[in-house]
């Protein structure tokens, strides 16, 4: 619909209303943004020569409120953030966007993950507390070379640590979800990874979910399919969540979107060296 016609659409729409017209504009509208979405949450991921990698994201109705995102660092990390806007649809989709921008500009001007956040709340507070709304977020930074994940959380789900036939949460560090109050430092954590050790992010859209009877997914049917699972591939794992899921709800439709990020660890140094990045190596660490 060019210019000309958009003109004479609004006009319509402010005198008498075309509903048919009305609906297949809204459509396309909503399909381009649900491409520009997808096509943001499904970039490029870094390339492991050892380890794997893998996230994915399935929206309760057609645009979600879900984000996760990979950025690798010049100094050899890659920094991995998952998040949930409160609120579905469009409105979240439009915050999620907001969001993806905060961390992006954030990571090219901070050492690590509480910064991040820190600068993310500066960033988003005041248009979040005018539409009422907030976003958790967890952010890491892992580190090929020690096999450290270096970690700070915005109000999110902490993380599962796949270990062998064990699971458990990351151990709690505290910090309010985005939004949540102004002038914020959130304070890191740091955790030493072995070989085949798996980390899995995700939004509570999973343990949520709902059967017919409105009964919850819950986090313990979620670790029992993780544990079930653990000797398989990153995708192999997802893949079998979201089978899992899909089982439970039976049709059910999703109240909340789905995401979940992977990573396995390998035995081998993780190069993420041949990814682009803006990240400022002048940025000096800092110390524990």
């Amino acid at each position: 619909m060019n210019f000309r016609n958009r003109l004479s659409f609004h006009h319509q729409l402010n005198t008498t209303p075309n509903l048919e017209e009305m609906d297949k504009f809204l459509w396309r509208e909503i399909n381009l943004a649900r491409n520009i979405q997808t096509t943001l949450l499904n970039g490029e991921k870094p390339k492991l020569i050892s380890g794997e990698l893998t996230g994915s994201s399935i929206p309760a109705r057609l645009i979600g409120g879900d984000y996760y995102d990979f950025y690798p660092l010049n100094n050899g990390k890659l920094r991995i953030v998952i998040g949930d806007v409160m609120g579905k649809g469009i409105p979240a989709a439009m915050l999620m966007i907001l969001t993806r921008g905060a961390f992006r500009s954030a990571t090219e001007h901070t050492a690590g993950p509480g910064e991040t956040l820190t600068a993310m709340n500066n960033a988003l507070y005041k248009d979040l507390r005018s539409l009422r709304s907030f976003v958790t977020v967890f952010c890491a930074d892992w580190d090929p070379s020690t096999c450290i994940l270096t970690y700070a959380n915005a109000g999110h789900n902490l993380p599962l640590l796949v270990r062998g036939n064990k699971i458990e949460e990351l151990p709690k560090v505290s910090g309010i979800m985005l939004g949540g109050l102004p002038n914020q430092v959130y304070q890191e954590a740091k955790l030493q990874l072995k070989t085949d050790d798996y980390i899995y992010f995700y939004t509570d859209g999973i343990i949520e979910a709902q059967n017919s009877e409105g009964e919850q997914f819950k986090r313990e049917r979620l670790i029992n399919v993780l544990l079930q699972h653990q000797r398989k591939s990153v995708n192999e794992i997802e893949k079998m969540v979201i089978d899992a899921v899909d089982s439970y709800t039976d049709g059910t439709p999703l109240k909340d979107d789905i995401t979940m990020v992977i990573l396995k660890v390998g035995e081998q140094t993780t190069d993420i060296s041949s990814f682009n990045s803006p990240y400022d190596s002048s940025i000096k660490e800092k110390e524990e």
